[in-house]
């Protein structure tokens, strides 16, 4: 392993930028939910609360398996804690981004310095998806810190045997499966084997820790494996992905991993694209994307000609997940966020170094400065087409962003080092910019907080209330009351209780008028129902061709 001078101290202005990072990346806690994928979690979590069962997972009052169970119990913890709000749905993954923070700078300080261990928390918490999911929660933030924290505690094991890194790297390893699945061991197992076979210390793969590490992690997943088996397993009768005798732990084990990788489980997709991740980083790892790129093809470079590196962790285990995810069929922009911060690391080696290389140097400059005037271009049109109602944030926010790069051009620092700051604090701009003007814009315009709200204030608590769709989950989160499901084909046929309100759109109700369904309109409001932000929508001249209307129903 190298020698690296680890007393080589970072600018304080990197503190400075590292405080705003987290601000930027904690202050849409209370956001509401725009996409569907969060409403739906947070309904899980609340029907643990409302049903009272800690091991059984329901959507709309039914049997639900297509997640583990880990971030529901976080999050059900939560509600019980500070009660059922949208800050608290995203609490427990904000504190797992924090954490990913931590082990990101404790993996990298350990092996490369400070002054690269701050440069890769920057990267990290600056990364445009980065900022963008900590609005829009999902399981990442949790992945992101259980794999970066579960490969710092095997790489102290990997060194010296210690009982706390050791019961350390499998409790977390166990948490990032319970969250995701068994493909986690990929890119932590997989750095490890990196590790080892790039040093060559071929005997220790098979050290009798490592067996005693795969067994303990086994052990501390079993309480996934039971609120499986009992919710499905001794449950033959029940109906799951339309079909009857669904075992839960062959799910969990193989169809949820492999089926989904083979696109022959349950839940399929079309086709994907070996490419789709590549093109992806390049704006969801955005600014640091291409130069993450050739810091990879060099490291891979050095290591092909036999130049020793520092540590061969992140760079293996992130790598192979990269490859696992291009030949997979489900593709979704997310799912790298959950190795970004071992993309970080060589991102950041490259970030600090003084290069000799003329044309490194000159890539590395122009590389973050395309980045940042993309972005300063994209957010000044985006601006203009959005007409928000009020100016004052990006006024603010370009006064400080102006004020920063003042203060950064005439700081001592080196001049790679003060590009990197001009980087960050550019990405910080336009965080700040998303969180409080584009974001609210499209949240003001989802009807199903609206509706549930209406609910909420004129539907009486006694009264039921369904929805037609199983993809309206915003609405069901935020309805003070459970939801029930009742399919759009299946109403007229169905026995509903007196009094009870339906949430429908405008296909909903076209629908039942064209089958003579006899209801009455309580309650109309606007949505924009997409949750991919459309040009159309951008445009504050074209926005009423992307919206449609919802209503609250109550049948004649």
């Amino acid at each position: 392993m190298l020698a690296l001078n680890t007393n080589f101290k970072y600018p304080s202005g990197f503190l400075l930028l590292l405080a705003l990072a987290v601000f930027i990346n904690l202050c849409t806690i209370n956001t509401a939910f725009f996409t569907d994928d969060p409403g739906l979690y947070a309904s899980i979590a609340k029907q643990l609360i409302y049903k009272r069962n800690f091991f059984q997972l329901f959507s709309y009052g039914r049997d639900w398996l297509d997640k583990p169970h880990l971030p529901f119990w976080f999050i059900m913890f939560s509600f019980k804690l500070f009660g059922i709000h949208t800050w608290t749905y995203k609490l427990p993954a904000l504190i797992c981004f924090l954490l990913s923070l931590l082990y990101t700078w404790l993996f990298t300080k350990k092996h490369y310095g400070e002054l690269t261990a701050m440069m890769a928390v920057l990267i990290v918490s600056t990364s445009l998806h980065i900022i963008m999911s900590n609005t829009d929660v999902r399981a990442e933030p949790y992945l992101m810190a259980f794999i970066i924290g579960a490969i710092y505690h095997i790489s102290n094991l990997e060194q010296r045997f210690s009982i706390g890194q050791f019961v350390l790297a499998a409790l977390l390893t166990a948490f990032a499966i319970m969250t995701k699945g068994i493909f986690v061991v990929v890119p932590i197992y997989g750095a490890l084997g990196g590790q080892l076979i790039l040093q060559k210390k071929y005997k220790e793969i098979f050290r009798i820790k490592w067996i005693a590490l795969v067994l303990l992690t086994i052990i501390f997943i079993i309480p996934e494996l039971y609120a499986l088996y009992i919710q499905f397993d001794v449950h033959p009768e029940k109906t799951v992905f339309g079909r009857h005798g669904v075992s839960g732990l062959k799910w969990f084990l193989w169809d949820s991993q492999f089926g989904r990788f083979a696109n022959n489980g349950p839940i399929t997709r079309p086709k994907g694209d070996v490419f789709f991740f590549i093109h992806t980083l390049l704006w969801a790892f955005a600014p640091w994307c291409l130069l993450f790129y050739y810091a990879a093809f060099r490291s891979v470079r050095k290591i092909v000609k036999g130049i020793g590196q520092p540590e061969y962790y992140a760079l293996s285990g992130g790598l192979i997940l990269l490859i696992l995810f291009s030949i997979s069929s489900f593709q979704l922009p997310f799912y790298t966020n959950i190795i970004f911060p071992l993309f970080a690391i060589p991102t950041a080696n490259f970030c600090c170094e003084v290069v000799n290389n003329k044309a490194e140097g000159k890539f590395r400059s122009i590389a973050q400065w395309v980045y940042m005037a993309a972005f300063l271009l994209v957010i000044l049109v985006l601006h203009y087409f959005l007409e928000p109602a009020a100016n004052y944030f990006l006024v603010i926010g370009l006064l400080c962003l102006a004020a920063a790069y003042y203060i950064i051009f005439k700081s001592k620092a080196q001049t790679h080092i003060r590009l990197f700051m001009l980087t960050c604090a550019t990405m910080l701009f336009v965080g700040f910019y998303v969180n409080t003007t584009l974001y609210p814009v499209i949240v003001g315009f989802k009807g199903p907080i609206k509706a549930a709200e209406a609910v909420n204030t004129i539907i009486p608590s006694e009264s039921p209330v369904y929805s037609l769709r199983d993809q309206n989950n915003i609405f069901q989160f935020y309805c003070d009351r459970p939801v029930k499901l009742v399919a759009l084909d299946q109403l007229a046929s169905t026995q509903t209780e007196k009094g009870a309100v339906f949430y429908v759109d405008k296909d909903a109700l076209t629908y039942l008028i064209q089958n003579h369904v006899a209801f009455n309109i309580i309650w109309y409001g606007i949505d924009y129902p997409q949750e991919n932000i459309l040009p159309a929508f951008i445009n504050s001249d074209t926005r009423g061709e992307t919206l449609q209307s919802v209503y609250l129903i109550k049948r004649k």
